[in-house]
């Protein structure tokens, strides 16, 4: 069975007296979560350490947002694969859109922190998705669709078997918008049958695939019933931890 995951992408947002917070409010409510669902936090990485420690011992497992594409050297300002494993993150999320919009993320460099990433025993959460006039244009499958192929077909499939995919609409992201549960479904199907296409039926049923447009507690269940969404990449609804937990319990 596919695993069930609720990420929190916290961006940059919360001090770090807030994120351990945040954090320990999220871990005491985890025995309402149904305990096949994986929950994820991704705080910023000045909280990293002490979010870890915030919930070391429960069911919540730590996330980075990012990291370098090299594993260490002058490259001030960056934080490696390395770096964000010693902190106690278990998943790093690469790929955004944010990243590639507004820092120029490239799918060679996005292959290059791949790589890192797995080899510190760290699971990827690869985002993928189209913007509002790649959709209106009739694209969204093609742009999905090289995006996968860019980067997860240049990996061997037991490297690319310990990633999640997250489907993350750009023109849904922070704007209230949230596609359709039919739509969600229809391009979930599509990632998954892309990833058949190069790495076989099998593979492609053990990936997990979640949704990451504006998901709330209003609509995750409707979401999250879908065949091939298998949980949620959680914005704005992650830095409140009902909210959070209540799209957690939607499963």
């Amino acid at each position: 069975m596919r695993k069930k995951i609720v990420a929190g992408n916290w961006k940059m947002n919360t001090s770090v007296v807030e994120g351990e917070a945040l954090a320990a409010a999220v871990a005491a409510g985890m025995p309402e979560v149904p305990s096949d669902v994986e929950i994820i936090i991704a705080p910023p990485f000045t909280h990293l350490v002490s979010v870890a420690k915030a919930v070391s011992g429960t069911r919540v497992a730590v996330a980075a947002q990012n990291c370098a594409d090299e594993p260490k050297g002058a490259f001030t300002g960056e934080v490696s694969a390395p770096m964000i494993a010693g902190a106690g993150c278990k998943y790093v999320i690469l790929g955004h859109s944010e990243r590639r919009q507004y820092y120029g993320e490239t799918s060679e460099k996005l292959v290059k922190k791949m790589r890192l990433a797995l080899a510190e025993g760290l699971s990827p959460i690869f985002c993928v998705g189209e913007k509002f006039e790649e959709r209106n244009a009739g694209n969204h499958f093609s742009v999905v669709g090289a995006q996968i192929a860019e980067v997860l077909f240049e990996l061997e499939p037991e490297e690319a078997s310990k990633v999640v995919v997250a489907y993350e609409p750009v023109w849904a992201i922070g704007t209230g918008i949230t596609a359709t549960a039919a739509q969600a479904q229809e391009i979930h199907a599509f990632i998954r049958g892309t990833l058949a296409g190069r790495f076989g039926s099998d593979f492609a049923d053990g990936i997990s695939i979640l949704y990451g447009g504006s998901c709330k507690p209003s609509n995750a269940a409707e979401l999250f019933a879908c065949p091939d969404i298998d949980g949620g990449l959680i914005g704005g609804a992650s830095l409140k931890a009902d909210d959070f937990l209540a799209i957690a319990k939607s499963f």
